[in-house]
Protein backbone atom coordinates (compact mmCIF):
# COMPACT_ATOMS: atom_id res chain seq x y z
CA UNK A 1 0.00 0.00 0.00
CA UNK A 2 1.40 3.37 -1.03
CA UNK A 3 1.99 5.97 1.67
CA UNK A 4 -0.30 9.02 1.43
CA UNK A 5 1.13 12.12 -0.20
CA UNK A 6 2.25 14.90 2.14
CA UNK A 7 -0.35 17.62 2.56
CA UNK A 8 2.40 20.19 2.01
CA UNK A 9 5.85 19.98 0.46
CA UNK A 10 8.20 22.92 -0.01
CA UNK A 11 11.43 22.49 -1.92
CA UNK A 12 14.19 25.07 -2.29
CA UNK A 13 11.81 27.79 -1.11
CA UNK A 14 13.48 31.19 -1.42
CA UNK A 15 12.44 34.79 -0.90
CA UNK A 16 14.76 37.74 -1.59
CA UNK A 17 13.37 41.23 -1.00
CA UNK A 18 14.92 44.06 -3.04
CA UNK A 19 16.48 47.11 -1.41
CA UNK A 20 15.58 49.95 -3.79
CA UNK A 21 17.29 53.31 -4.17
CA UNK A 22 17.06 56.34 -6.40
CA UNK A 23 14.28 57.93 -8.43
CA UNK A 24 13.95 54.83 -10.61
CA UNK A 25 13.78 52.57 -7.54
CA UNK A 26 16.48 50.24 -8.76
CA UNK A 27 17.44 47.25 -6.65
CA UNK A 28 20.89 47.86 -5.18
CA UNK A 29 20.88 44.86 -2.80
CA UNK A 30 18.73 41.93 -1.75
CA UNK A 31 17.52 40.87 1.68
CA UNK A 32 17.79 37.08 1.70
CA UNK A 33 14.90 36.48 4.10
CA UNK A 34 14.43 32.82 3.15
CA UNK A 35 17.18 31.03 1.29
CA UNK A 36 16.43 27.47 0.24
CA UNK A 37 14.03 25.81 2.69
CA UNK A 38 12.81 22.20 2.36
CA UNK A 39 10.25 20.34 4.46
CA UNK A 40 7.06 18.30 4.19
CA UNK A 41 3.97 17.87 6.39
CA UNK A 42 1.93 14.67 6.41
CA UNK A 43 -1.84 14.47 6.98
CA UNK A 44 -2.71 14.96 10.64
CA UNK A 45 0.81 16.14 11.53
CA UNK A 46 2.02 19.31 13.22
CA UNK A 47 5.35 20.70 12.06
CA UNK A 48 6.62 23.46 14.33
CA UNK A 49 8.86 26.09 12.73
CA UNK A 50 11.04 27.73 15.39
CA UNK A 51 13.89 30.25 15.57
CA UNK A 52 14.80 33.78 16.57
CA UNK A 53 12.87 36.81 15.38
CA UNK A 54 13.85 37.68 11.83
CA UNK A 55 14.96 34.18 10.84
CA UNK A 56 12.27 33.89 8.13
CA UNK A 57 9.58 31.81 9.86
CA UNK A 58 6.63 34.09 9.07
CA UNK A 59 7.86 34.69 5.53
CA UNK A 60 7.80 30.93 4.94
CA UNK A 61 4.25 30.80 6.33
CA UNK A 62 3.09 33.60 4.03
CA UNK A 63 4.69 31.97 1.00
CA UNK A 64 2.93 28.67 1.73
CA UNK A 65 -0.35 30.61 1.54
CA UNK A 66 0.84 32.50 -1.57
CA UNK A 67 0.30 35.78 0.29
CA UNK A 68 3.97 36.46 -0.46
CA UNK A 69 5.26 35.31 -3.83
CA UNK A 70 8.43 33.17 -3.63
CA UNK A 71 11.54 34.19 -5.52
CA UNK A 72 12.21 30.55 -6.39
CA UNK A 73 11.44 27.04 -5.22
CA UNK A 74 8.33 24.88 -5.25
CA UNK A 75 5.19 24.64 -3.09
CA UNK A 76 3.06 21.51 -3.51
CA UNK A 77 -0.34 20.79 -1.95
CA UNK A 78 -1.08 17.06 -1.96
CA UNK A 79 1.27 16.67 -4.91
CA UNK A 80 -0.02 19.63 -6.97
CA UNK A 81 2.48 22.43 -7.63
CA UNK A 82 0.80 25.75 -6.77
CA UNK A 83 3.93 27.90 -6.94
CA UNK A 84 3.14 29.76 -10.16
CA UNK A 85 -0.64 29.39 -10.39
CA UNK A 86 -2.58 32.52 -11.34
CA UNK A 87 -4.98 34.03 -8.83
CA UNK A 88 -8.00 32.45 -10.56
CA UNK A 89 -6.32 29.04 -10.78
CA UNK A 90 -5.28 29.34 -7.15
CA UNK A 91 -8.85 29.91 -5.93
CA UNK A 92 -9.82 26.21 -5.47
CA UNK A 93 -6.69 25.69 -3.38
CA UNK A 94 -7.44 28.62 -1.07
CA UNK A 95 -10.11 26.65 0.76
CA UNK A 96 -7.66 23.80 1.41
CA UNK A 97 -5.18 26.01 3.31
CA UNK A 98 -6.30 28.49 5.94
CA UNK A 99 -4.49 30.68 8.47
CA UNK A 100 -4.76 31.59 12.13
CA UNK A 101 -3.04 34.90 12.79
CA UNK A 102 -0.92 36.00 15.72
CA UNK A 103 -2.94 38.99 16.93
CA UNK A 104 -6.58 38.16 17.72
CA UNK A 105 -7.32 41.89 18.05
CA UNK A 106 -6.02 43.01 14.65
CA UNK A 107 -7.04 39.96 12.60
CA UNK A 108 -10.82 40.40 13.03
CA UNK A 109 -12.78 43.17 11.35
CA UNK A 110 -14.24 45.27 14.21
CA UNK A 111 -17.14 46.41 12.00
CA UNK A 112 -18.46 42.90 11.35
CA UNK A 113 -20.39 40.64 13.68
CA UNK A 114 -18.82 37.27 14.45
CA UNK A 115 -21.43 35.43 12.38
CA UNK A 116 -20.38 37.40 9.30
CA UNK A 117 -16.68 36.92 10.03
CA UNK A 118 -16.98 33.14 10.33
CA UNK A 119 -19.54 32.90 7.52
CA UNK A 120 -17.57 34.97 4.99
CA UNK A 121 -15.49 31.99 3.74
CA UNK A 122 -18.74 30.07 3.23
CA UNK A 123 -20.13 32.98 1.19
CA UNK A 124 -17.05 32.96 -1.01
CA UNK A 125 -16.78 29.22 -1.65
CA UNK A 126 -20.14 27.56 -1.05
CA UNK A 127 -23.64 28.26 -2.31
CA UNK A 128 -25.72 28.18 0.85
CA UNK A 129 -28.93 29.84 1.80
CA UNK A 130 -28.86 32.38 4.61
CA UNK A 131 -30.50 30.00 7.07
CA UNK A 132 -28.23 27.09 6.20
CA UNK A 133 -25.17 29.31 6.44
CA UNK A 134 -26.26 30.54 9.88
CA UNK A 135 -26.68 26.93 11.03
CA UNK A 136 -23.19 26.06 9.77
CA UNK A 137 -21.72 29.08 11.57
CA UNK A 138 -23.43 28.03 14.80
CA UNK A 139 -22.02 24.51 14.48
CA UNK A 140 -18.51 25.83 13.86
CA UNK A 141 -18.68 28.21 16.82
CA UNK A 142 -19.77 25.31 19.03
CA UNK A 143 -16.75 23.31 17.82
CA UNK A 144 -14.39 26.00 19.12
CA UNK A 145 -16.16 26.36 22.47
CA UNK A 146 -18.35 29.40 21.77
CA UNK A 147 -22.11 29.62 22.08
CA UNK A 148 -24.07 29.92 18.82
CA UNK A 149 -25.53 33.25 19.98
CA UNK A 150 -21.97 34.64 19.86
CA UNK A 151 -22.61 35.09 16.14
CA UNK A 152 -24.60 38.26 16.92
CA UNK A 153 -21.79 39.97 18.84
CA UNK A 154 -18.90 42.14 17.69
CA UNK A 155 -15.22 41.22 18.28
CA UNK A 156 -14.73 43.95 20.91
CA UNK A 157 -17.24 42.13 23.14
CA UNK A 158 -14.88 39.15 23.52
CA UNK A 159 -11.71 38.48 25.47
CA UNK A 160 -8.42 37.79 23.68
CA UNK A 161 -8.78 34.03 24.02
CA UNK A 162 -12.36 34.14 22.74
CA UNK A 163 -11.30 36.27 19.78
CA UNK A 164 -8.65 33.72 18.88
CA UNK A 165 -11.35 31.04 19.00
CA UNK A 166 -13.29 33.13 16.49
CA UNK A 167 -10.18 33.23 14.29
CA UNK A 168 -9.87 29.46 14.55
CA UNK A 169 -13.55 29.07 13.67
CA UNK A 170 -13.04 31.20 10.57
CA UNK A 171 -10.09 29.03 9.52
CA UNK A 172 -12.11 25.89 10.18
CA UNK A 173 -15.21 26.97 8.24
CA UNK A 174 -14.14 25.39 4.92
CA UNK A 175 -12.76 22.20 6.50
CA UNK A 176 -9.21 22.75 5.19
CA UNK A 177 -6.49 20.12 4.96
CA UNK A 178 -3.80 22.43 6.35
CA UNK A 179 -3.89 25.32 8.82
CA UNK A 180 -0.95 27.71 9.01
CA UNK A 181 -0.78 29.07 12.56
CA UNK A 182 1.61 32.01 12.92
CA UNK A 183 2.35 32.45 16.65
CA UNK A 184 -1.36 31.94 17.43
CA UNK A 185 -1.01 32.01 21.25
CA UNK A 186 1.86 34.46 21.81
CA UNK A 187 -0.54 37.36 22.50
CA UNK A 188 -2.56 35.39 25.07
CA UNK A 189 -2.19 34.81 28.81
CA UNK A 190 -0.46 31.57 29.74
CA UNK A 191 -3.61 29.92 31.10
CA UNK A 192 -5.52 30.85 27.95
CA UNK A 193 -2.65 29.60 25.78
CA UNK A 194 -3.11 26.09 27.14
CA UNK A 195 -6.85 26.18 26.38
CA UNK A 196 -6.29 27.31 22.79
CA UNK A 197 -3.51 24.76 22.21
CA UNK A 198 -5.70 21.95 23.55
CA UNK A 199 -8.52 23.14 21.30
CA UNK A 200 -6.25 22.99 18.24
CA UNK A 201 -5.14 19.47 19.17
CA UNK A 202 -8.74 18.32 19.64
CA UNK A 203 -9.73 19.78 16.26
CA UNK A 204 -6.73 18.11 14.65
CA UNK A 205 -7.78 14.73 15.99
CA UNK A 206 -11.42 15.22 14.97
CA UNK A 207 -10.84 16.53 11.44
CA UNK A 208 -7.41 15.10 10.59
CA UNK A 209 -5.91 18.56 10.18
CA UNK A 210 -2.27 19.22 9.43
CA UNK A 211 -0.61 22.27 11.02
CA UNK A 212 2.35 24.42 10.09
CA UNK A 213 2.84 25.99 13.51
CA UNK A 214 5.18 28.98 13.72
CA UNK A 215 6.47 29.70 17.23
CA UNK A 216 9.42 30.92 19.26
CA UNK A 217 8.18 29.31 22.49
CA UNK A 218 9.70 25.86 22.97
CA UNK A 219 7.23 25.00 25.75
CA UNK A 220 4.39 25.51 23.26
CA UNK A 221 6.26 23.47 20.66
CA UNK A 222 6.78 20.62 23.13
CA UNK A 223 3.06 20.58 23.88
CA UNK A 224 1.61 20.64 20.37
CA UNK A 225 4.29 19.54 17.90
CA UNK A 226 5.03 16.23 16.22
CA UNK A 227 8.14 17.41 14.38
CA UNK A 228 10.31 20.50 14.75
CA UNK A 229 12.23 22.47 12.11
CA UNK A 230 14.75 25.02 13.44
CA UNK A 231 15.51 28.05 11.27
CA UNK A 232 18.51 30.38 11.41
CA UNK A 233 19.05 33.31 9.06
CA UNK A 234 16.72 31.99 6.36
CA UNK A 235 17.85 28.36 6.46
CA UNK A 236 16.62 25.20 8.21
CA UNK A 237 19.55 23.98 10.32
CA UNK A 238 17.85 21.05 12.08
CA UNK A 239 14.63 19.09 11.64
CA UNK A 240 13.26 15.93 13.18
CA UNK A 241 10.77 14.37 15.60
CA UNK A 242 9.97 16.66 18.52
CA UNK A 243 11.28 14.34 21.22
CA UNK A 244 14.52 13.74 19.36
CA UNK A 245 15.23 17.41 18.60
CA UNK A 246 14.36 18.72 22.07
CA UNK A 247 16.05 15.93 24.01
CA UNK A 248 19.15 15.47 21.83
CA UNK A 249 19.73 18.60 19.72
CA UNK A 250 22.62 18.18 17.29
CA UNK A 251 23.11 21.72 15.98
CA UNK A 252 24.79 24.24 18.34
CA UNK A 253 22.10 26.82 17.56
CA UNK A 254 19.33 24.42 18.60
CA UNK A 255 21.31 23.61 21.74
CA UNK A 256 21.52 27.31 22.57
CA UNK A 257 17.78 27.83 22.01
CA UNK A 258 16.90 24.98 24.34
CA UNK A 259 19.42 26.10 26.96
CA UNK A 260 17.87 29.60 26.94
CA UNK A 261 14.32 28.33 27.55
CA UNK A 262 13.10 28.84 31.13
CA UNK A 263 12.58 25.80 33.39
CA UNK A 264 9.44 25.56 35.52
CA UNK A 265 11.28 23.96 38.44
CA UNK A 266 13.32 26.66 40.29
CA UNK A 267 15.63 23.97 41.71
CA UNK A 268 16.53 22.61 38.29
CA UNK A 269 19.79 23.66 36.68
CA UNK A 270 21.01 23.29 33.13
CA UNK A 271 24.27 24.11 31.44
CA UNK A 272 23.93 27.32 29.49
CA UNK A 273 25.34 27.65 26.01
CA UNK A 274 25.81 31.41 25.69
CA UNK A 275 25.93 32.86 22.19
CA UNK A 276 28.03 35.97 21.65
CA UNK A 277 27.41 38.64 19.04
CA UNK A 278 24.32 39.54 17.04
CA UNK A 279 22.59 37.71 14.23
CA UNK A 280 24.27 38.70 10.93
CA UNK A 281 22.30 40.79 8.48
CA UNK A 282 20.33 38.87 5.83
CA UNK A 283 21.56 41.60 3.45
CA UNK A 284 25.02 40.08 3.64
CA UNK A 285 24.97 36.62 5.24
CA UNK A 286 28.39 35.21 6.13
CA UNK A 287 30.02 32.61 3.87
CA UNK A 288 30.13 28.96 4.86
CA UNK A 289 27.94 28.08 7.82
CA UNK A 290 25.74 31.08 8.58
CA UNK A 291 26.00 30.36 12.29
CA UNK A 292 29.80 30.35 12.43
CA UNK A 293 30.05 34.00 13.59
CA UNK A 294 28.32 33.06 16.88
CA UNK A 295 29.13 29.36 17.25
CA UNK A 296 31.33 28.41 20.24
CA UNK A 297 32.57 25.32 18.33
CA UNK A 298 33.55 27.05 15.09
CA UNK A 299 36.25 25.42 12.94
CA UNK A 300 38.10 26.80 9.89
CA UNK A 301 35.93 24.61 7.67
CA UNK A 302 32.79 26.32 9.00
CA UNK A 303 33.94 29.67 7.59
CA UNK A 304 34.38 28.30 4.08
CA UNK A 305 32.02 25.39 3.45
CA UNK A 306 28.27 25.48 3.96
CA UNK A 307 27.04 22.34 5.77
CA UNK A 308 24.20 20.29 4.29
CA UNK A 309 21.40 18.64 6.20
CA UNK A 310 22.47 15.09 7.02
CA UNK A 311 20.84 12.25 8.91
CA UNK A 312 21.82 11.81 12.57
CA UNK A 313 19.14 9.31 13.61
CA UNK A 314 15.76 8.07 12.45
CA UNK A 315 14.10 11.10 10.82
CA UNK A 316 16.48 13.57 12.51
CA UNK A 317 18.56 15.84 10.25
CA UNK A 318 21.05 18.57 11.10
CA UNK A 319 23.39 20.84 9.11
CA UNK A 320 26.65 20.99 11.06
CA UNK A 321 30.24 20.02 10.29
CA UNK A 322 30.62 18.74 13.88
CA UNK A 323 28.58 15.70 12.87
CA UNK A 324 31.42 14.56 10.61
CA UNK A 325 33.67 14.33 13.66
CA UNK A 326 31.21 12.36 15.80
Amino acid sequence: MNAPLPVLEVEGLTKHFPVERGVLRRAVAWVRAVDGVDFAIDPGETLCLVGESGCGKSTVARMVLRLTEPTSGAIRLSGTDITTLSESAMAPFRRRVQMVFQDPYASLNPRLRVGRIVGEPLENFERLGERERAERVGEILAKVGLRPESANRFPFEFSGGQRQRVGIARALALRPELIVADEPVSALDVSVQAQVLNLLMDLQEEFGLAFLFVSHDLAVVEHIGHRVAVMYLGRVVEVGPKDSVLAEPKHPYTQALIAAAPIADPRARRERLVLEGDVPSPLNPPPGCRFHTRCPFVMPRCREEEPKLQATSDGHLAACHLLDRA
